[in-house]
């Protein structure tokens, strides 16, 4: 019966594309719906399927007859899929990362993730806070099969029966498949509550774009209550305005805390281990140096220490990977064990997978990498495995070509920059690194002019506009500047010495502030953190006023 009903529907398509000169897209859609779908019969379990992208008069008249006796589900070879994940028992995070493992290996293949939120408990409120976020993936695995898997999972990472909306250490919840709309006593997509969730409809919007990208995305939107689709559901319920408030909270995992990043811009102090960086090369290779250096910084109010041993500025010559381990790891294990590090991170700027793999061995919180991954294909996987966060930087070529001509050819430097660098975080994100775990760098001084640089410094707003239009949860990274010291601020200042250019760094330090930058990477830490701070302060007293 269903094989007829196929058929049927699929000739009187081909009918009316022959009747029309000009088909109605309604007509067209039709018949391209019917045409590359199979119906199939399954098993009664009381499940009714059905898909908003067939009009909503063929799906009553044609599934409702038969739903009494038999169900037909529309299948197709690879369905897209929301999965939500919460925990709030044991590491949480850790909870995340066996999930997805477990995940790829139940044959359901993650492609996005949302940002990571750390949530009030909802109805049952005496329980520790939860972890929540949401992936977008592809399986071939039916609904019910794709419920069972999650389960399985469920159980395996020690979810036990208890009181409902009580604590667990991991919750895995379906929340769109495919193009369907399924309701049976297992099985209800969307869930009727979704749209009354701060804690789901936050992760939810990060997995999409402000630019629909398919018609399973454009499914979704039609799917909510209100007129507007999935972000007119979030801003109904206040939408960003949440965020900080409401018992919700954006983090971002490092080590075993959660940063957020949005209550304070955060500075990193600059360590070069370098004979050759451009502004302090040579005065930081002996370990007590390093560490005289360090500890001033963390007085002067640094939050990060980045430490460097392979040069980037421009015709840098690229060394070895064991000369770089030699000038690095004493230090880093040094640094590591001051007292004054307590509640400070340590960044490794690298762009060689084999001395990330090393450094985040040996304390590394942060990866740092100028080539977001260009200059190492290896680079990736073993950030992916490490579970740290990932620094994205913006850069064409390699420190010695990253200058040349065609490298600083853009034609709108904002939207080039989000673009490339977009693409660099969705090789990342495809090769495990979550989006909850990168941060981004326009790459002041590589492969920019003057000019270049003034236009990213004066609008990272419209960088995260960029980001947005393909990925929300991109958009919301911490955003990182270093204009620290660079030629740039010298050729405007007529300023031919490095370290003459600290009073051009506050400045330009404090527009990109004011423009939305977390993070300032500086050699002078302590005029800049007051900068900062100032900012910061500028910054609640807007929010404030409202």
């Amino acid at each position: 019966m269903a094989r007829l009903l196929s058929q049927t529907l699929i000739h009187t398509g081909r009918f009316l594309l022959r009747r029309f000169s000009e088909p109605p897209p309604a007509v067209i859609a039709i018949h391209r719906y019917y045409s590359s779908k199979s119906l199939s019969l399954m098993s009664p379990l009381g499940l009714h399927c059905s898909s908003l992208s067939s009009p909503p008069a063929l799906c009553n008249s044609a599934f409702s007859s038969s739903a009494t006796s038999t169900t037909v589900e529309v299948q197709s070879t690879e369905h897209e899929v929301v999965i939500a994940l919460g925990s709030n028992i044991g590491n949480r995070m850790n909870n995340f990362r066996e999930a997805l493992r477990l995940m790829k290996r139940g044959g359901i293949c993650v492609t996005r993730h949302s940002c990571l939120y750390e949530t009030a408990p909802a109805h049952v409120t005496d329980q520790p806070r939860f972890l929540n976020a949401a992936v977008r993936g592809v399986t071939k695995l039916g609904p019910h099969e794709l419920l069972s898997v999650l389960k399985t999972i469920e159980k395996d990472m020690g979810r036990k029966d208890g009181i409902r909306y009580g604590p667990r250490p991991l919750d895995l919840d379906i929340l769109f498949y495919g193009k369907m709309r399924i309701s049976s006593d297992k099985l209800i997509i969307p869930h009727e509550r979704l749209w009354e969730r701060s804690f789901v409809l936050a992760p939810l919007v990060d997995l999409l774009g402000s630019a629909v990208d398919n018609d399973t995305v454009a499914h979704w939107h039609s799917l909510a209550i209100h007129p507007g689709g999935i972000f007119q559901a979030w801003e109904r319920l206040g939408g960003e305005s949440l965020i900080g408030q409401d018992g919700i909270q954006r983090v971002l995992p490092i080590g075993d805390k959660l940063w957020d990043f949005s209550n304070k811009t955060h500075v990193m102090g600059i360590l070069n281990l370098t004979p050759d960086s451009f502004s302090d090369g040579g005065q930081f290779q002996s370990i007590d140096s390093a560490v005289s250096r360090v500890r001033s910084m963390i007085s002067d109010g640094a939050d990060i220490i980045d430490i460097g041993a392979q040069s980037t500025r421009p015709m840098a010559s690229r060394i070895s990977s064991q000369e770089e381990l030699d000038r690095l790891l004493p230090v880093l294990d040094a640094v590591r064990g001051m007292p004054e590090m307590e509640e400070k991170l340590i960044s490794v700027d690298t762009f060689n997978s084999e001395v990330a793999s090393e450094a985040i061995s040996n304390g590394a919180d942060i990866l740092n990498d100028v080539s977001a991954g260009t200059l190492d294909p290896n680079m990736h996987e073993v950030v992916a495995e490490s579970g740290v966060p990932y620094m994205a930087m913006h850069m064409r070529g390699d420190p010695c070509t990253m200058q040349n001509k065609e490298n600083l050819q853009y034609d709108d430097i904002c939207k080039d920059v989000a673009s490339e660098l977009y693409l660099r975080v969705r090789d990342a994100e495809l090769s495990g690194i979550p989006a909850w775990r990168v941060m981004i760098d326009p790459g002041i001084g590589f492969s920019k002019s003057v000019d270049h640089n003034l236009d990213i410094i004066m609008d990272l707003p419209k960088i995260r506009e960029e980001m947005a239009k393909r990925s929300i949860a991109v958009s919301h990274a911490p955003i990182l500047i270093g204009p620290s010291r660079k030629r740039f601020l010298g050729d405007i200042c007529g300023r031919p010495e490095a370290t003459d250019r600290d009073a051009a760094t506050v400045a330009s330090v404090t527009a990109g502030i004011l423009g939305g930058a977390n993070i300032i990477r500086v050699h002078d830490v302590r005029h800049n953190a007051d900068a900062a701070k100032l900012c910061d302060a500028m910054l609640r007293r807007r929010r404030s006023k409202g």
